[in-house]
């Protein structure tokens, strides 16, 4: 959970953005289309020093909170691991394939069998 760190009871107003840096409070108008972009403008200086351990950020109080940063992500799940290796069984058959080709190939430019002499099948 977030832990309240400077209490400043900033308005908020509906039609900004409100984020923390450097230790003080700004503003930006949101993003709306066919409006040019806005300028940040100060709101409130919060006297603290930012920890980067943290995420600081404007509460619905107007105060400014901070919440643990996520070091590394989520661990991811099982089934993800199981998808990555099946490409490379993929990739196994198709070298195997290719190889067999050959062999046929070699076997036929011997003369144990004749080669196929004709136009491709497929697209160009």
């Amino acid at each position: 959970m977030a832990e309240k760190v400077a209490k400043l009871g900033v308005e908020r107003e509906k039609d900004f953005m409100y984020y923390v840096k450097d230790g003080e409070v700004w503003k930006v108008q949101r993003k709306q289309p066919g409006v040019p972009k806005g300028r940040p403008e100060k709101v409130a200086d919060g006297g603290f020093e930012v920890d980067t351990n943290y995420i600081y950020f404007v509460d619905r109080d107007g105060d400014v909170a901070r919440a643990k940063r996520a070091v590394g992500g989520q661990k991811r799940k099982k089934k993800a691991a199981k998808r990555r290796a099946a490409p490379r069984k993929a990739a196994k058959k198709k070298a195997s394939k290719k190889a067999s080709k050959k062999k046929v190939a070699k076997k036929a430019a011997k003369g144990g069998k004749k080669a196929k002499k004709g136009k491709k099948k497929g697209r160009r």
